[in-house]
């Protein structure tokens, strides 16, 4: 009787486990689902005329970004820059960042992103600018704003502040958050390349990877970091 007990209790046993690994795993396959970009994959993100790009971001919005060195976490506030905020939760949501690469990193000053590895989505957003937003935060260590080469040329390149660099406020880079999280491995990117690897937009070296996009990093520049995925992690 106790044998049969025995047995009763370990089948009874493994079938709940079993059934508990199975609904984790259908709610981690949903989740995913859910936070993947959306019909027509990669392709779908050179569509600039697709309505996800029209999308108002929420007033407060966080977007994890996950990196070969780890994951950071910006903090957005649509009051500092609405069109900015705007813009890089329409990114982040599309999963636009995802399988790209820090080109340009900076010790002490910044750390650059946000050119696709797919030289088509690359070249269709090179001139999708954004008008400008007033510059109502400071570009300290930590906050996010967008590149440019000069009045309303934003476009989808970000850079996060590796120091207190607000001599750009007085240029027109207005930050639209501040990472909240992992602001250690922000500054863990490698940063060997300096600006050789792409620099900044006015420097005139971004040719190549618009044109050719991560087959041209990923072998003249192999130790670059990567950014695995950016998504939209929580709103308020």
């Amino acid at each position: 009787m106790c044998t049969l007990a025995l047995r009763a209790a370990l089948s009874a046993a493994l079938s709940a486990a079993l059934s508990a690994a199975l609904s984790a795993a259908l709610s981690a396959a949903v989740a995913g689902c859910a936070s993947a970009p959306g019909a027509g994959g990669r392709a779908a993100l050179a569509d600039l005329q697709a309505p996800r790009w029209r999308e108002r971001a929420p007033d407060v919005f966080r977007v994890r970004v996950e990196t070969t060195q780890g994951a950071f976490v910006v903090e957005a506030r649509r009051a500092w820059a609405p069109r900015g905020a705007d813009r890089f939760y329409q990114l982040a949501r599309a999963g636009f960042f995802d399988d790209s690469r820090f080109f340009r990193v900076r010790s002490g000053f910044v750390v650059q992103f946000g050119i696709p590895g797919d030289p088509a989505v690359a070249t269709a957003w090179r001139a999708a600018a954004i008008p400008d937003d007033p510059v109502r935060e400071h570009n300290t260590r930590g906050t996010i704003a967008y590149a440019m080469t000069g009045p309303d040329t934003r476009t989808t390149q970000l850079f996060v502040n590796l120091a207190d660099n607000t001599r750009l406020d007085a240029q027109g880079f207005a930050p639209l958050g501040v990472v909240v999280d992992g602001m250690d491995v922000v500054e863990r990117l490698y940063a060997g390349y300096g600006e050789a690897s792409g620099g900044g937009m006015r420097g005139g070296q971004q040719d190549s990877l618009f044109a050719r996009g991560n087959a041209y990093l990923d072998r003249a520049y192999p130790r670059l970091d990567r950014l695995l995925h950016a998504r939209v992690a929580a709103t308020r």
